[in-house]
């Protein structure tokens, strides 16, 4: 017979895992479990893997640790279980199934295109529950206004809905080009030039550190789905794309990131002197990533 064995109960008082912070499901279980390891600390009934189960109508008593540890993965039968044990609404359910989608995702196409559902869904979310006004959401930028608004600086491009979509490889639909160009021409981002016919910049588009962090998930899951895209449908000759993986003290990551935001304000700068002269031939996406893989020691 196979000994179970618990995870330490903590000291400190510990709150109920909120699942809208977590991108990890098997970490949101393994927090949950801990929870309620210290929510039974002095109760005559002890919680465990084998009290989840029975919560969940699932036969083996550790499957919840199994799951945990990662030597399992959850069909949608069975997490929808998991959700009914783990005591979430049906809309709570529904965000911890995109969550299990996302992190059981091997294909890292695949993976960035569930990432980008889950921030959807969880940004309606947070607008149904008055956390984030619907007019706020409407007023907010998205990649295709920064695409939109930089095109104006696009040798020979056309601003006609038809035009716009064929510039945009058909990523967007025609109703949300519309909207898109009546938005950046209500905030003045777009302006019509009388003497020449044409459009100009007016306005800068609220920049990401104007946004809300809901936000700016999202749009950047968009664009590291579109840099995906890029990776396997595009031409070698038309990208650079390189990945550099090192060990790095603190102070070390910190001068990075200063170095990184340095670096995207000197190419934006030199571009915008450059478009002064001439029009570019293409808008091109940079995206600068720099993200923990590991754990401290």
């Amino acid at each position: 017979m196979q000994v179970q064995t618990p995870l330490p109960i903590p000291e400190a008082n510990v709150k109920a895992p909120v699942i809208g912070v977590y991108s990890d499901f098997r970490q949101y279980l393994q927090d949950f479990f801990k929870f309620k390891l210290f929510e039974h600390r002095n109760s005559f009934s002890t919680y465990s893997y084998k009290t989840f189960s029975a919560a969940a109508d699932i036969k083996s008593p550790n499957y919840l640790k199994l799951i945990i540890d990662g030597e399992r993965n959850l069909s949608p039968e069975t997490a929808r279980k998991f959700a009914r044990a783990l005591g979430l609404d049906r809309e709570g359910a529904d965000e911890f199934l995109l969550l299990v989608e996302y992190g059981q995702a091997h294909d890292p196409l695949e993976r960035n295109r569930h990432l980008k559902t889950l921030n959807e869904f969880r940004v309606r979310r947070r607008i149904k529950h008055g956390e984030i006004t619907e007019e706020k959401m409407d007023r907010a930028p998205t990649w295709v206004s920064w695409v939109i608004h930089t095109l104006v600086d696009q040798k020979n491009a056309n601003f006609s809905v038809e035009s716009l979509r064929d510039l945009l490889q058909g990523r967007v639909s025609s109703d949300d080009i519309r909207r898109t160009l009546q938005q950046l021409f209500d905030t003045q981002a777009l302006q019509h030039d009388h003497e020449t016919g044409k459009l100009k910049k007016g306005l800068v588009p609220p920049s990401q550190e104007d946004m809300s962090p809901e936000m700016i998930r999202k749009i950047q899951s968009e664009l590291m789905y579109l840099g995906m895209e890029s990776l396997i449908n595009g031409r070698p000759s038309e990208r650079e794309i390189g990945t550099l993986t090192v060990c790095l003290t603190e102070a070390e990551f910190e001068k990075l990131k200063f170095e990184f935001r340095h670096l995207r304000k000197r190419i934006l700068k030199d571009a915008l002197i450059a478009r002064e002269q001439a029009p570019g031939d293409r808008v091109y996406q940079l995206n600068i990533q720099l993200f923990p893989l590991t754990k401290k020691s």
